[in-house]
This record gives structure tokens, C-alpha cells and sequence, in this order.
């Protein structure tokens, strides 16, 4: 899954202790202070990196921290926001996704590259940032020489006043376009198609490789081809801004501070690491699980991955490895792959207390969201404080008596209990709903009563 970066924050990355970090995440991760403390730790020794001499700062490897805990406790969450209050490229996979390679798996190196694409995505966002005012100033000009194409001068015309009266008719058509008076007027066009050749492509080698081969031999194919196109004028300047905008950013630049900026501060996070956890001597799949564990181990030790940006080393990259260990434990990982990542930290299962405050307290809280879901359809729904304690304690009931799943299980109890406001919401005349504890015991307690059903509703 690939999750898109920077989202901005109140302070600034270079600045943030230890102790703020943990105060950035409370923000939207009830509970596990042990899991916040390693990772803002981690975040502030790589800032803590960046200001030693390159020789020391080189010898310097990234603490990898190990997360164990029960799904659904908020592993993915603490990463995900790590990552985000850093602004770094950040990638989240799964480690089962790298067994059986050549049937449904992936090879390893995949997870660096996703990471650089990312990186540039990221960086050319940063640009497109600083070049927007440029852009849209070009993108006028060209846009008021289609609308007032120069005219020839006779040959008897006094040069001088005609090109005044020309900078005059134009400036009187830029205030009119700025002002919209002329967002009804149609013109005209060059549109570049974006072609892609009708063949396919089958290859030992890397998907990557094969896409660098195949611009360089056919350096034309991929161009696409220029058509003229009718368009309103707000139409005509969006699309020349976004060519300015691309004809402004060197995407050379982008790509060497994106490989810069993955190789420093890139955030890898492996999640259900417990699954290729288990040495050799089983049949079947299991066979596969020491074999993938050997091949991340040189992504994690640090290597140098063949990118279609250029080679990335993985030497600085960190790296936070997720799992619920249930059936397995972190020392059933081989020796190499524990020794590289050095912190390890336990998650402590949720309860009727945490669900309480998931509910209500985080930026993103449940209730928050269908409150103001509701309200687009007009609709006040409020939440009394005895439902929310229900809703919290049917949600433990259910992980006890069925599978635990954490936080995760309060998305399958809410759904259920607003799914007749939900669907009848556009419709309702009394626009003013108020959920209390009566209204949650009707809605869920004979679901959650039998337990048969609720093993399967919820």
C-alpha cells in the first residue's frame, strides 16, 4: 500500500523532541507510550545524524525497531504518522507478498523501487509547489496569444503605435480573463496524446530495466502525437499551466533528490513479518519462509538497488517490522534478521477504556467521521457519552468471545449500528438523530447476544 507525503504539521521536523513527536502521534494513536517513545527516538537520532561530520555520520546505521503486538492495536498507524510528520518517502508491505516468487510473489528489491517512485512523486510535488506562480504566468502569455494572435503590420503603419496599441488590447483582455468575462469563449489547442505502443513485453529481468532498454532504443514511441482541441478558456489555461509546470521542473534534479532523499530519510514499513517467521523442514509454503527471510536480509543490512532513477543504497534507509506473533516468535526469525533490528517493542492489546477514547478523542475519531458524514446530508447526529461507553463494551465483547482484532473491530460495530441511519439519512424528516444507550442495545444487543451471528455480522 502506498501512502502519499508530506502532510504538513504545526512544527517544524527539525526542531520536534523526542517528547513532541510523542505528543504529534497522540494526536491520532490512543495508548501504546512504549511503541511512541522507540520510534520518535529513532526519528530523532536520524536528525541527530544529520548534523555529525559525513565520515561519523556514514558508520552511524538506523536503529530498526521490531513492533509486537495483536492486530488492530495501531502498528501501521504509529508508522504511517511517523512518516508523515517527517515528510519522508514512506512504504508500507507486506512480507508474505515476497513468497513464491515466480508464481504471486514479488522479488524483495521491489519494495526499494516503489520507495524511489514515491520519492519522486514526492519531490516533484515540492516543485510543482515552488514553480506554480511561473508556471501560470507563462500559461496566460500563451493563452493571450491565442486569444490575440499578433497581426501583421502594413507598410505604411507607424510600428511604434501599433505594438502600443497592441500592449494596450492585450492588457485590457488580461484583466478580462483574471476577471472570467471571457470563460465562455472557446479557442483552440495543440493537445499531446500520451501513446503507449500495443505490444507486450515478457522478460527475465527487472520491469525497470526493460523501461530504461526500451526508451533508449525507441526514443520516439512513447511521445505520443499532437491534436488541436476545442476548449472553453479556464480549460485551455488549466492545461497550459500543467505544461508549464512540467517544462519548469527538471525531472533529472527530481530524480537525484528523490534517490537522495529515499537513501537518508526513507521509512520502510515490513508488516507481517510473523509470517515468514519459521526455519527450514516443513512441506509446502513453509519451505519458502527462511528463503524470503534471506533475501530482505541484504535490503535491511544495506545494499545497492538498480533503480530506474539510478542505484539506491539501502544502507540508511529505516526500517520498522510489524507482527502479531502469534503462532511464532520474534526468535524464530534467523539470527541475522533479529540482530537488525535491534529495538523491539510490545503493543499492549486495546480495551474498553482505549475504545472509549479511540471513539472520541483522536484528530480522525469515529464518531467524528459519521457525524460529519451525516451532516452532509443535513442530518445533526450526536453521541451521548453512555453510548459510547456501550459501543466500546460490545466491541470488547465481541473480540473476546470471537477473534481479536483490535480497534478494527469498532468499524464493523458502528457500520451496524448506523446502517438503517445510513440508508434512511436522505429520506428522514426528523433531521436531528441523538444515539444513546437505549438505541445502541436495540440496534446490536440481540446480534451480539447470539453468538453465532455475531461471528459472522460482526
Amino acid at each position: 500500500m502506498a501512502i502519499y507525503l508530506p502532510e504538513s504539521t504545526q512544527t517544524s521536523t527539525e526542531t520536534l523532541t523526542p517528547r513532541q513527536i510523542v505528543a504529534e502521534l497522540d494526536k491520532y494513536v490512543v495508548g501504546q507510550k512504549a511503541a511512541k517513545r522507540a520510534v520518535a527516538i529513532a526519528l530523532r537520532n536520524r536528525m541527530r545524524r544529520q548534523k555529525l561530520s559525513p565520515e561519523l555520520a556514514e558508520d552511524v546505521a538506523p536503529k530498526n525497531i521490531l513492533m509486537i503486538g495483536p492486530t488492530g492495536v495501531g502498528k501501521t498507524e504509529i508508522a504511517r504518522r511517523l512518516a508523515r510528520l517527517a515528510q519522508s518517502p514512506f512504504l508500507k508491505v507486506e512480507a508474505s507478498k515476497f513468497t513464491e516468487v515466480g508464481y504471486v510473489g514479488r522479488d524483495v528489491e521491489s519494495m526499494v523501487r516503489d520507495l524511489v517512485e514515491l520519492g519522486v512523486d514526492l519531490v516533484r510535488d515540492e516543485r510543482l509547489t515552488e514553480v506554480r506562480a511561473k508556471a501560470a504566468q507563462n500559461a496566460e502569455e500563451r493563452l493571450l496569444d491565442i486569444l490575440l494572435p499578433p497581426r501583421p503590420a502594413a507598410p505604411d503603419e507607424d510600428h511604434a503605435a501599433a505594438r502600443d496599441q497592441q500592449t494596450q488590447t492585450r492588457e485590457r483582455f488580461r484583466e478580462q480573463l483574471r476577471a472570467g468575462r471571457l470563460d465562455a469563449r472557446v479557442v483552440e489547442i495543440d493537445v499531446r496524446e500520451k501513446s503507449f505502443p500495443s505490444f507486450e513485453i515478457v522478460a527475465g529481468s527487472a520491469v525497470e530495466e526493460v523501461d530504461i532498454n526500451l526508451k533508449d532504443m525507441l526514443p520516439g514511441l512513447f511521445q505520443g502525437k499532437s491534436k488541436k482541441r476545442k476548449v472553453k478558456v479556464p480549460e485551455a489555461l488549466e492545461f497550459l499551466t500543467q505544461e508549464e509546470e512540467q517544462k519548469l521542473i527538471d525531472m533529472d534534479s527530481v530524480a537525484r533528490a528523490a534517490v537522495e532523499r529515499v537513501e537518508q530519510a526513507g521509512i520502510i514499513f515490513i508488516d507481517e513479518i510473523d509470517k515468514i517467521a519459521g526455519r527450514e523442514g516443513g512441506h509446502g509454503p513453509d519451505v519458502s519462509r527462511e528463503g524470503v527471510q534471506r533475501d530482505i536480509l541484504p535490503i535491511v543490512e544495506g545494499t545497492t538497488v538498480n533503480t530506474k532513477h539510478g542505484m539506491v543504497r539501502t544502507d540508511h534507509i529505516l526500517f520498522i517490522a510489524a507482527g502479531a506473533f502469534h503462532v511464532s516468535k520474534p526468535s524464530d526469525l534467523i539470527p541475522e534478521l533479529q540482530g537488525r533490528f535491534p529495538i523491539r517493542v510490545e503493543l499492549e492489546p486495546l480495551g474498553r477504556e482505549e475504545f472509549v477514547r479511540i471513539l472520541t478523542e483522536p484528530r480522525s475519531a469515529l464518531v467524528k467521521q459519521y457525524t460529519a458524514l451525516m451532516d452532509t446530508e443535513g442530518i445533526t447526529l450526536t453521541f451521548t457519552d453512555d453510548a459510547v461507553r456501550r459501543i466500546a463494551d460490545f466491541a470488547q465483547r465481541v473480540n473476546e468471545r470471537t477473534e481479536n482484532i483490535g480497534a478494527r473491530r469498532l468499524h464493523t460495530v458502528m457500520e451496524k449500528l448506523l446502517d438503517e441511519i445510513s440508508f434512511e439519512g436522505p429520506d428522514l424528516e426528523q433531521k436531528v438523530v441523538t444515539i444513546d444507550e437505549a438505541y445502541v442495545t436495540k440496534m446490536l444487543a440481540d446480534i451480539v447476544k447470539n453468538e453465532d451471528l455475531s461471528r459472522y455480522i460482526l
